[in-house]
């Protein structure tokens, strides 16, 4: 017997707007059956093809240390660098930054409540360096 994970929850103060933030940078959708709408409590968005689901829930108590997970994300098209440019021109803030001189490494952001994740290269620079 084993489990798969249903969705990942992330907790914070404003679901609606961390939600709406988080579609934006994935690319995801809502429920159309379910819409989240301002002053939800909880918040769920999806992958398009539905095999990924994140649920913003809002707590009463404030994020105080690192998270102990975190989302990679790696851009579909284009550079980490690139992605990591539009990142922060929606909202994100570095908080570490780990790329080598040689191409790889990533790049540690935090959303706008600060939860941490991580931006890596993409498929194409892989690629490209491995040839």
């Amino acid at each position: 017997m084993t489990s798969f994970v249903s969705h990942t929850t992330v907790d914070c103060a404003s679901a609606y707007t961390l939600s709406r933030w988080w579609q934006t940078v994935l690319d995801y959708v809502e429920d159309p059956d379910d819409p989240n709408e301002p002053g939800d409590e909880e918040c769920m968005i999806s992958s398009r093809d539905r095999k990924h689901h994140l649920l913003f829930i809002e707590v009463p108590d404030a994020k105080q240390t690192k998270n102990r997970i975190h989302l990679d994300l790696r851009p579909v098209e284009g550079t980490r660098d690139d992605e990591l440019t539009r990142l922060i021109d929606l909202g994100a803030t570095v908080v570490a930054d780990r790329r080598n001189d040689d191409g790889t490494g990533w790049v540690v952001l935090a959303d706008p409540e600060a939860n941490e994740f991580c931006i890596l290269r993409g498929s194409t620079e892989i690629a490209r360096s491995s040839s």
